[in-house]
């Protein structure tokens, strides 16, 4: 396995992305490690940080087909999933796609939907296919939803139930940026003129073949029952009501893999796990008293308590 493909295919993303984005490359590689684990993105910050520009250039970077959906109250599942007309010319029901049938969805606040339209994803999400009507149809690979929630304003927002929270690979944060970095942007062109000019930096075909390598990453026993003991701690913490399910485990296991490669090894170390395990896990933790910040805090903290597995010398 050449690892440097990795390096290569990560540098020319990040360079693409830090045109847009500034000072955010820890995101972008994240949002790079979902897409290689076929994972999917939700994006939580406050108005004005640049999540929906972060989505928009990490989509012209990897190329594929692109749709942007507004989620709104009135949105409706088939404005999502496409519906079956009647075709006066033929005499015939014909099938006309909706936007999800793209390869990449921003779902732009995704919880302004009610939960009728929020779980018309469910199935596209976990399963790849929609069905309408009773027939199935398949969704083109590489397949990715990156939705963004405004989580300060409640009124008039729908939350996702934990059902679907536990669908996406990461729960992510943008932040501000550093001053000098904000003063930078504040003169500069607009995002969206940048945006429009940003061209595909790599091919469906190295995609495809990354995806397949990550999965050659060596994962050692010692690593596998960290994760483990990890998953199994938060099903103890008596701070949850709820623990880290099954899913939640194998998204750690290859987000750590993909993690490692990117890093230039072909082989995970625990500092992979540690790293990752608050974005993956902070939403997949259940607390009737828990805040939008909270889960990826207390996930730091259990990992304090568990015991990090050291290089046998």
């Amino acid at each position: 396995m050449d690892i440097s493909l990795f390096e290569s295919y990560r540098n020319r993303i990040l360079d693409n992305c830090r045109k847009v984005i500034l000072g955010k490359d820890d995101v972008i590689e994240r949002v790079l490690i979902c897409f290689l684990c076929s994972g999917h993105i939700l994006l939580e910050d406050v108005p004005g940080t640049g999540k929906t520009m972060l989505l928009r250039a990490f989509s012209k970077s990897v190329g594929g087909s692109f749709r942007r959906v507004q989620f709104t109250p009135d949105l409706l599942p088939s404005d999502l999933t496409g519906i079956n007309f009647y075709n006066m010319k033929t005499g015939d029901f014909e099938f006309r796609e909706g936007p999800i049938f793209a390869q990449i969805i921003l779902a732009d606040e995704i919880n302004r939907a009610t939960p009728r339209t929020q779980s018309s994803l469910l199935e596209a999400m976990e399963e790849r296919q929609v069905t309408v009507d009773g027939t199935t149809y398949a969704m083109d690979e590489p397949f990715m939803v990156m939705a963004t929630q405004n989580p300060l304003e409640s009124y008039g927002t729908f939350p996702l139930p934990d059902a679907q929270i536990d669908r996406f690979f990461m729960r992510l944060r943008l932040g501000y940026m550093t001053r000098e970095q904000e003063k930078s942007v504040l003169s500069r062109r607009p995002s969206t003129d940048i945006i429009r000019e940003l061209e595909c930096v790599v091919t469906p075909e190295e995609t495809a073949q990354l995806k397949k390598m990550r999965e050659e990453v060596v994962v050692s026993s010692d690593v596998e029952d960290y994760i483990m003991d990890i998953i199994t701690e938060t099903r103890n913490d008596s701070s949850f009501t709820s623990g880290v399910s099954t899913r939640g485990g194998i998204a750690l296991y290859h987000a750590a893999q993909a993690l490692a490669a990117l890093s230039g090894r072909a082989y995970v170390i625990p500092e992979d796990v540690r790293d990752l395990a608050p974005s993956v896990l902070g939403h997949r933790v259940v607390s009737g008293n828990m805040s939008w910040k909270d889960g990826e805090k207390h996930i730091q903290q259990l990992l304090d308590k568990v015991k990090v597995p050291l290089e046998a010398l």
